[in-house]
C-alpha cells in the first residue's frame, strides 16, 4: 500500500544492482508495509478467498447485476473494512521470519476483554440477524424499530473494547492475527446488516428527531471503525481533519463569523453522517465504482505483465538520455499514474524501478524520491483517465467527459515539461550520463510488441465512442488478459484470481480513506459550511481575485492532505467549487482549479503522502523529500492560474489562441524550471533566476503585453548568460 506507512526495510533494490536485474523484477504493486500482516496456511487462504470474493462482487454487481445504491456501499465500506482489519494491525511489525505460519494472537491477560468485546459484538451481531430472519419468516418485510432497541449499546461498547485492546495488547508478529481485529471485522459486519436491514426507515429518520437510540449507536460505531482503519492504513493526517470536523459539529454555537451554526445533537449528527449525504455519499459513490474499477484494471495490467512493459518502453526510449532513469519516471510513473487512484501507490509500484536507476546514475536519493513523486501525482492530472478524476468531474458539474478530457491535454503537457526540465537541468548541473545501451531493454524488440498498448487504446476509445466508464473499463481489463496471450505471461484462472486479489488489497487503502473523507462532506453538508464559505471568497474577491484563488488554494491543498486524489478533489469541490462559481469563473475552470491542488496535495509539505512514500523507497529523509517534490511540482501550483487569466490553456477559444498562450506558457514553463534548477544555458545566481522567475510569471499570464515584457527580460538573460557569464566560467574552468 502507498503513504508514509514505512516500507520495510530493504524493500527497494541495492542502488549497485545492475539494471537489467531491476527491470527484471517488474513493477511491485504489492509492496508490504511496515504493519502489514502476511498469513501463511489456512488463514492465507481465508484471506485470499475474501479478496477474491470482494473483487468479484464489484465486477459482478458493476456489471451484471445492479444493486440498490445504499447497501450496494455499505457492502462495498463493510468489506473494505474487514479486509483493513485483518490486515493490518494498528502498530509496526516485524519481518516475517522464515516459515512463519499464521496463528491467532492471544495471552491470559486478554481473556476478559475478549469475553466482554467479543461476547458484546457476537450478540448484537445474532440479534440482527434473529431479529431479521424471525421478522422475515413472519411475514413482516421489515422489522419494527423497537426490536432494535437492546442491540445498540452492546455493539458500541464491544467496538471501544476491541479497539482499545488491539492497541493495548501488542504482538510484533507479522503471521499473527489478533482476536480484537476479528472482534472489529465482525462489529464492521454487523453495522452493515444493520443499516440494510433498516435502510427504509433509516432514508427517512437518519439525522431528525425521529431516529432511534439502535440508529446512533451503530452509526457511532461504524465511524470509530472507519477511523481506527484510516489511521493504520493511510496514517494520523485525514483522521485528524475528520475528528476536527467531528468536533465542529458540535462547537458550532460557540465559534465567531461564518463558522458559526446552530450545533447538533450527537444522535442527530451521527445518524446523518452514516447515509448518503456523508459516508455513504459521493466520496463513496467514488470509490466503490470509478476506483475499484481501475484498481482491478492496474491489478490485470500488472498481474498479466503488461505494466512492466510500459516501463520497460519507456527505459528504452528514454533510458540512454542525459539522467536517463529520471525521465524514464516521467514517462511512466506519468502513465500508471493515470490508472492508478492514488499518486503515492504509484511511487511505490514504478519507484521500486526507477528510484534505484535514478540513484545509480548520480542522483541523490532526496531528489531521485522527489523525480518519482512528482511524475506519479503528475499521472492524476494526465488524460484520458487522470485517476479516475474526469469521471468524477464529470459527474459533479455534468459537463461531458469528452470536453475535460480535451481540456486537461494542455495543462498536463506543461506540468511534465516542467518535470521533464528540472530533471534534465539536473542532470547537466551534475554533468550526468544515461545508463549503457547494453543494460537497457531492445526497444526494436519492444516495438514488435506494440499491441500490449491495445488496452489503453481500447479504454480510451470506448469511452469516446460512448460507453460507459464502468463497460469501457472492463473491456480493457479483458483486453489485458487477452494481449497477455501473446506473451510469455499468458493469464490464465489462476492469473486472474491473482489479479482480484491484488486489487482488493491495493483498494483497501483508498475505501478507508474515501469513506473517512464522507465524514469531512456530510459535516460541510450539515452545518452548511460550504455556502458560507462561498460567502467569503466573494467578500474576498470585492478587493482582490487573486487573494481569493489563493485562499481556495489552501483550503484544497489542507482538504486533501492524506487523501487519494478523487477523494480529495470531492471534498474540496463541496467546500470551494460554489464559491468559485459564484466569483464568476466558469464551472469548467474553478473545477480543474481545484483538482490541481487537490492532486498537488500528495507532494506538499507538511503531509505529502507520495513524497514520504518515495523516501521511504530511497532512504531519505521525508521532510527533505517532500520540499524537493514542491520544488519539482511547482509549475502544477501555478498553471491552475493560468486558467484563470487564460481560458484558452483549456481548449476554450480559437486556435489561433489556443496555439498563442501554449507556445507562451510552455516558454514561460521553461523559464520557470531554469530559476527553480538555478540552470539557464549554465549555472545561474540568484539574481538571474529571480529575473527568470519573473519573466516566467509574465509569459504564463497570458497576453501579447505581458508576453513581451517577459519575452524581453528572457533574451537580456540569455544575453548576460552566454556573453558575460558563459565565458567567464569557461575562464576560471567551471565547465
Amino acid at each position: 500500500m502507498a503513504d508514509e506507512k514505512k516500507i520495510i526495510a530493504g524493500q527497494a533494490a541495492p542502488t549497485a544492482e545492475p539494471t537489467s536485474a531491476i527491470l527484471a523484477q517488474g513493477v511491485d504493486v504489492e509492496p508490504l508495509a511496515s504493519n502489514q500482516r502476511d498469513y501463511s496456511g489456512f488463514a492465507g487462504y481465508v484471506i485470499l478467498s475474501l479478496c477474491i470474493a470482494y473483487t468479484a462482487f464489484h465486477l459482478w454487481v458493476m456489471n451484471f447485476y445492479p444493486l440498490e445504491p445504499w447497501t450496494y456501499r455499505l457492502i462495498h465500506v463493510a468489506g473494505g473494512l474487514v479486509l483493513g482489519l485483518l490486515l493490518f494491525a494498528p502498530y509496526a511489525l516485524a519481518a516475517p521470519g522464515e516459515g512463519a505460519r499464521a496463528r491467532l494472537v492471544m495471552r491470559p491477560v486478554e481473556w476478559p476483554f475478549l469475553i466482554v468485546a467479543g461476547g458484546l459484538v457476537a450478540y448484537a451481531l445474532a440479534m440482527t440477524l434473529v431479529a431479521w430472519v424471525g421478522w422475515y419468516a413472519a411475514g413482516v418485510r421489515r422489522p419494527e424499530p423497537w426490536v432494535f432497541d437492546f442491540f445498540g449499546l452492546p455493539l458500541l461498547i464491544g467496538t471501544v473494547v476491541a479497539i482499545g485492546a488491539a492497541w493495548v495488547f501488542k504482538t510484533e508478529d507479522r503471521a499473527g492475527m489478533h482476536w480484537a481485529d476479528i472482534v472489529l471485522s465482525l462489529a464492521a459486519i454487523a453495522v452493515c446488516l444493520y443499516i440494510v436491514f433498516n435502510i427504509q426507515g433509516l432514508r427517512l429518520r437518519a439525522g431528525t428527531a425521529l431516529a432511534q437510540p439502535a440508529d446512533f449507536y451503530a452509526a457511532l460505531a461504524g465511524v470509530l471503525i472507519i477511523l481506527e482503519v484510516t489511521r493504520r492504513v493511510a496514517g494520523l493526517a485525514l483522521v485528524v481533519i475528520a475528528a476536527v470536523f467531528i468536533v465542529y459539529a458540535f462547537v458550532g454555537p460557540w465559534l465567531p463569523g461564518f463558522l458559526r451554526h446552530q450545533g447538533y445533537t450527537p444522535m442527530r449528527f451521527f445518524t446523518y453522517v452514516y447515509t448518503d449525504q456523508g459516508i455513504l455519499g459521493p466520496t463513496t459513490a467514488i470509490s466503490s465504482t470509478y476506483i475499484i474499477l481501475f484498481v482491478t484494471f492496474a491489478a490485470f495490467l500488472q498481474a498479466s505483465k503488461v505494466g512492466d512493459y510500459f516501463v520497460n518502453f519507456a527505459f528504452a526510449a528514454a533510458g540512454r538520455a542525459r539522467g536517463g532513469p529520471a525521465k524514464v519516471a516521467v514517462f511512466a510513473s506519468g502513465l500508471m499514474g493515470m490508472i492508478n487512484g492514488t499518486s503515492a501507490g504509484n511511487v511505490v509500484s514504478t519507484g521500486s524501478l526507477t528510484i534505484p536507476l535514478m540513484k545509480r546514475v548520480g542522483y541523490k536519493p532526496q531528489t531521485a524520491a522527489a523525480v518519482e513523486a512528482g511524475a506519479s501525482s503528475g499521472g492524476q492530472i494526465m488524460p484520458p483517465i487522470m485517476g479516475a478524476g474526469a469521471f468524477i468531474m464529470a459527474e459533479i458539474t455534468g459537463i461531458p467527459y469528452t470536453q475535460i478530457v480535451v481540456a486537461a491535454i494542455i495543462p498536463a503537457i506543461l506540468y511534465f515539461l516542467s518535470v521533464y526540465l528540472m530533471v534534465d537541468f539536473e542532470a547537466q548541473k551534475l554533468k550526468m550520463k544515461g545508463l549503457p545501451q547494453s543494460e537497457l531493454p531492445l526497444f526494436s524488440n519492444l516495438v514488435k510488441q506494440v499491441y500490449l498498448f491495445i488496452p489503453i487504446v481500447i479504454l480510451i476509445s470506448a469511452l469516446f465512442i460512448g460507453y460507459s466508464v464502468i463497460r469501457a473499463g472492463t473491456l480493457a481489463m479483458v483486453a489485458a488478459a487477452v494481449v497477455s496471450w501473446l506473451t510469455p505471461h499468458a493469464m490464465g484462472p489462476r492469473a486472474i484470481l491473482r489479479a482480484f486479489e491484488l486489487a482488493a488489497k491495493m483498494s483497501i487503502q483508498l475505501i478507508a480513506v474515501c469513506a473517512c473523507a464522507g465524514i469531512i462532506v456530510g459535516v460541510i453538508a450539515l452545518t452548511g459550511v460550504g455556502t458560507r464559505f462561498s460567502s467569503l471568497l466573494l467578500a474576498i474577491a470585492e478587493q482582490s481575485q487573486i487573494l481569493a484563488l489563493f485562499f481556495a488554494m489552501l483550503i484544497s491543498i489542507i482538504l486533501g492532505m492524506g487523501m487519494p486524489t478523487t477523494a480529495a478533489y470531492a471534498v474540496a469541490a463541496s467546500v470551494i467549487g460554489p464559491g468559485l462559481i459564484q466569483l464568476g469563473i466558469p464551472p469548467l475552470t474553478a473545477h480543474f482549479f481545484i483538482f490541481y491542488f487537490a492532486v498537488m496535495s500528495a507532494i506538499t509539505p507538511p503531509v505529502a503522502l507520495a513524497a514520504y512514500a518515495g523516501a521511504a523507497l530511497a532512504g531519505s529523509e521525508p521532510m527533505r523529500t517532500s520540499v524537493e517534490s514542491f520544488k519539482i511540482g511547482l509549475a502544477a501550483f501555478i498553471v491552475p492560474f493560468m486558467f484563470f487569466f487564460s481560458p484558452a490553456l483549456l481548449m476554450d477559444g480559437t486556435w489561433g489562441q489556443i496555439a498563442h498562450v501554449f507556445v507562451t506558457a510552455s516558454i514561460g514553463i521553461y523559464l520557470l524550471a531554469s530559476a527553480v534548477a538555478g540552470w539557464f544555458f549554465g549555472r545561474v545566481g540568484v539574481v538571474m533566476r529571480l529575473v527568470l522567475f519573473v519573466a516566467a510569471l509574465f509569459l504564463i499570464k497570458g497576453g501579447w503585453e505581458t508576453d513581451a515584457v517577459g519575452l524581453a527580460l528572457a533574451g537580456i538573460a540569455y544575453v548576460i548568460q552566454k556573453r558575460i557569464v558563459g565565458p567567464r566560467e569557461i575562464a576560471r574552468g567551471l565547465d
